[in-house]
């Protein structure tokens, strides 16, 4: 029977995660990262199950099921989530585990539509989500990450009256205001940064913001530093929808990525869905060139105890 993580089960992963970067970055898909897995934890902190498998003292798999529920959002509607969901990650070493983590998925949400996120690099792990009769999702569905290095990052420039901000100076009400703002309806609420703020790896000096000349926080991003791989990962990054196309979010990243220079990282991730869309193009002209890709499948709901093995 699984549990939902804790923030110790976080701190693990993100270590599964940072050696799997050291040595095969492109097979860390979106959700298994070392900021997507403290992002999605801090702002749930209530929801899913959770498998951890170990090789003596050290993880070297683990799935995290989020499984059919309904959400409300701030502008007081309902959405009803029926299928399940699974984020993992497999240690390339272990890959026999992978059938392992199919197979507590499918004991875990039995009778319901699942899907996961692999990389399209993971043969392996494909072969195998195909065996257990997991087919391509939607065209749509997949996201890609970017990728570059903080060498010859351009100089942040604002237009008048616009002034770069940290969470560590503005008041918790303007952060998650900023957040709202930006990903209207959302379910994210001010319990959401709360647990945020104790996920593994946040750092409130790292998360930016760009403050309009009448207080309103146009824009916002979140910095992960993975210290060990001297990488910075953006998640989320958005902007109020009366803000954009003013340039606002370009400074931002750049600006960021200069507090991240100086923190110490060397390198920088974000992710977008794969799809032409204005988020791709914004990353692309501060320098972002796209590194990997997921592969989302799915399996159709079926009854209880017709899985395949």
């Amino acid at each position: 029977m699984g549990e939902f993580p804790t923030a110790a089960d976080v701190r693990l992963m993100q270590g599964l995660a940072q050696r799997i970067t050291a040595t095969r970055p492109d097979l860390v898909n979106s959700d298994a990262s070392f900021g997507e897995l403290a992002w999605n934890w801090g702002r749930t902190r209530g929801g899913g199950e959770r498998r951890l498998w170990f090789s003596g003292a050290e993880l070297v798999a683990w799935g995290w099921a989020e499984l059919p529920r309904r959400v409300r959002r701030n502008d007081g509607s309902v959405k009803d989530i029926t299928g399940a969901y699974l984020a993992y990650q497999v240690h390339p070493d272990q890959f026999a585990l992978v059938d392992e983590v199919i197979a507590w998925y499918e004991a875990t949400a039995p009778g319901v539509g699942r899907t996961v996120l692999p990389s399209a690099a993971d043969s392996h792990a494909l072969r195998r989500w195909a065996a257990h009769g997991y087919e391509p999702d939607a065209p749509d569905a997949w996201s890609q990450l970017n990728e570059r290095d903080l060498t010859d990052v351009e100089a942040p420039s604002l237009p008048a009256g616009f002034t770069f901000r940290t969470a560590s100076e503005v008041s918790p009400e303007a952060v998650v205001q900023a957040h709202v703002d930006a990903w209207a309806p959302t379910s994210y609420t001010a319990s959401s940064y709360e647990g945020l703020r104790q996920a593994p790896g946040y750092r409130g000096e790292l998360h930016v913001l760009v403050e309009a000349p009448d207080g309103t926080m146009a824009c916002s991003a979140i910095m992960w530093l993975d210290e060990v791989n001297e990488t910075v990962e953006f998640e989320p990054v958005g902007t109020h929808p009366g803000y954009r196309r003013q340039g606002l979010a370009r400074a931002m990243l750049l600006h960021g990525m200069h507090l991240a220079t100086a923190a110490g990282a060397r390198h920088a991730t974000v992710a977008c869905m794969g799809e032409p869309e204005p988020a791709r193009e914004l990353y692309y002209s501060v320098g972002f060139r796209a590194f990997s890709r997921d592969a989302p499948l799915i399996a159709a709901a079926r009854p209880h105890g017709g899985g395949r093995r």
